[in-house]
């Protein structure tokens, strides 16, 4: 409930710059502003997550379809949002309806849980996050897609694996503090460029 409670003040002090990148993706790019997508999460329960829309629609894509490395449908406004992590924003609204944490493994598309159930059996013990290791590890992850001859071979056989790990490791170490300096991590990160 304390993280729930601190989401939705984080979602005022936010609510400005929300409602301004959603009037500018109405205005460069129309509908819809949101993306929803259903991603597995605590108990490998289905749930909705949100975020600003990025690229031009692709049908089945809020089912999970994946579009690995491909950069041909990224919007000129959705390339800003990507690589300032600020698509993400609307996820707090998870963190409010008590779907995802702060900080926790990013949940992932069923067609991926099922590669390696077992390993995510592990992972959904614990709420899934907007943020963790492997979102900094993997900060650049679409150009390492996008280089690759064979982006759906090369992210289910090389990356998911390196992230299942980093799941692992941070649920071994996970308590308020390390996930206070995983927070300060990704804001430096985005700082940082």
């Amino acid at each position: 409930m304390l993280e729930r409670l601190v989401a939705f003040l984080v979602f005022i002090v936010i609510f400005p710059v929300i409602l301004l990148l959603a009037v500018v993706i109405l205005l460069t790019d129309g509908r819809p502003i949101f993306f929803r997508q259903t991603r597995v999460g605590q108990f490998g329960r289905d749930f909705k997550i949100f975020k600003f829309r990025s690229m031009r629609n692709l049908k089945g894509a809020e089912q999970g379809q994946f579009d690995a490395g491909s950069q041909s449908r990224v919007t000129k406004v959705g390339a800003i949002l990507r690589k300032t992590k600020m698509d993400e924003l609307p996820q707090i609204l998870n963190v409010i309806n008590g779907t995802m944490s702060f900080a926790g493994p990013r949940p992932e598309v069923r067609q991926w849980v099922e590669t390696y159930p077992e390993r995510w059996a592990r992972v959904h013990k614990v709420k899934p996050g907007i943020t963790d290791p492997a979102s900094i590890r993997f900060r650049n992850e679409e150009a390492l897609l996008s280089a690759q001859q064979n982006p759906q071979e090369y992210y289910q056989n090389v990356i998911l694996p390196a992230k299942l790990d980093l799941y692992e490791s941070y649920i071994a170490k996970k308590s308020l503090g390390y996930d206070l300096k995983i927070i300060a991590k990704t804001l430096l990160s985005v700082v940082k460029g």
